[in-house]
């Protein structure tokens, strides 16, 4: 298992986290007891091809070919923490618009503790669901 996890970091640490201009999509399930936003982002991809999340980077596909499928279930594990190395570098990488699906996002998801900060540091992404992304950020932050 140890191996795995260990390739695991190698691939969230380098493969290829890119997306095309205003198509990241998030969403927040760690803490919670469904995962309906996650359902939500599945089902406004299915809406939009031209958007992703990071489950459709190269890196999220390597990592659930693995078998690390995100879910809710298990949010103070090695498999959070491999994912939040990857969401790091998905956000570091993303400009403009982030669509995000984050209802009731618990302050220790990888959404709040994560990619909302380098969301706010990211000077490429201006919008949250289209709203000023500090705006959107007041929501989360208190």
């Amino acid at each position: 298992m140890q191996d795995k996890i260990n390739l695991a970091r190698q691939i969230a640490l380098n493969a290829d986290v890119s997306t095309p201009e205003n198509s990241v999509v998030l969403y927040s399930i760690s803490y919670q007891k469904s995962d309906i936003n996650k359902r939500k982002a599945i089902e406004y991809l299915q809406n939009n091809p031209d958007k992703m999340t990071l489950d459709n980077t190269e890196c999220g596909q390597q990592l659930i070919n693995l078998g690390l499928e995100t879910g809710n279930d298990n949010p103070d594990g090695e498999l959070l923490k491999i994912w939040a190395i990857a969401s790091e570098r998905f956000i570091k990488a993303a400009k403009g618009n982030v669509t995000a699906f984050v209802d009731n996002a618990d302050k220790r998801s990888t959404f709040v503790s994560v990619e909302l900060p380098l969301i706010l540091q990211n000077n490429n992404i201006l919008t949250i669901n289209n709203q000023n992304k500090s705006e959107f950020a007041k929501n989360f932050i208190n």
